[in-house]
């Protein structure tokens, strides 16, 4: 029995770049500063390339070794949204800024689309969002585009021994990113792909 899935996909769309320039951090910490509640660091999710911490971020969810090179072209910030307000607030503030937007969900694409670019950009990383809420009395999920397959799959073991979601065999790969690829998986031939079982999506846009 396939369990249906509303997914918090909060996919975005945005192609905008300029020159890369040293004020560019503070220029998006302003904007995201005014967009976030105030109480909020928001320094704390932003990792520029001086930043110590900065390669460690990015290194952790390459998953294709030819990107992850001295050679590769990397982002000029990475943006680690600890909420949905996070989101919202990057994909508005990388248009002010005028850089491209790439997000990177478990990093598993196999040109790297998610973390490279030939333009400047940032990197608006998922990772923290990995929330799963299953409710078994509508055998539904809410799972947030962060977390990876196999976690949702060790999520729903826990609640049902009958239940399943038919999905990829690795279990580090995100499933925003499995899902906005149609979810290809074993057991596809019975029960379809990941994506025919979506009944719902937070999506945010640069509108």
């Amino acid at each position: 029995m396939a369990i249906s899935l509303l997914f918090s996909l909060l996919f975005l769309n945005i192609s905008i770049s300029s020159a890369a320039s040293n004020p560019t951090y503070q220029s998006l910490l302003q904007c995201l500063s005014q967009s976030i509640n105030p109480s909020q660091n928001v320094s704390t999710i932003l990792f520029s390339n001086t930043n110590p911490s900065y390669a460690s971020v990015l290194q952790a969810y390459i998953r294709n070794a030819r990107f992850n090179t001295s050679s590769t072209p990397k982002p000029v910030i990475i943006i680690t949204p600890l909420e949905e307000s996070h989101v919202s607030a990057a994909v508005i503030c990388s248009q002010k800024v005028g850089f491209q937007l790439k997000i990177r969900s478990g990093g598993h694409d196999y040109e790297g689309l998610s973390y490279v670019s030939d333009e400047p950009f940032f990197v608006l990383d998922m990772f923290n969002l990995r929330s799963i809420s299953i409710d078994m009395t509508d055998e539904s999920a809410w799972v947030e585009t962060g977390a990876t397959l196999g976690e949702l799959y060790y999520n729903i073991w826990e609640k049902s021994n009958v239940h399943g979601f038919p999905a990829g065999l690795c279990p580090t790969v995100g499933v925003g990113g499995h899902l906005s690829g149609a979810g290809y998986g074993t057991l596809m031939r019975k029960y379809g792909l990941s994506s025919d079982y979506i009944v719902d999506a937070k999506i945010v846009n640069v509108d």
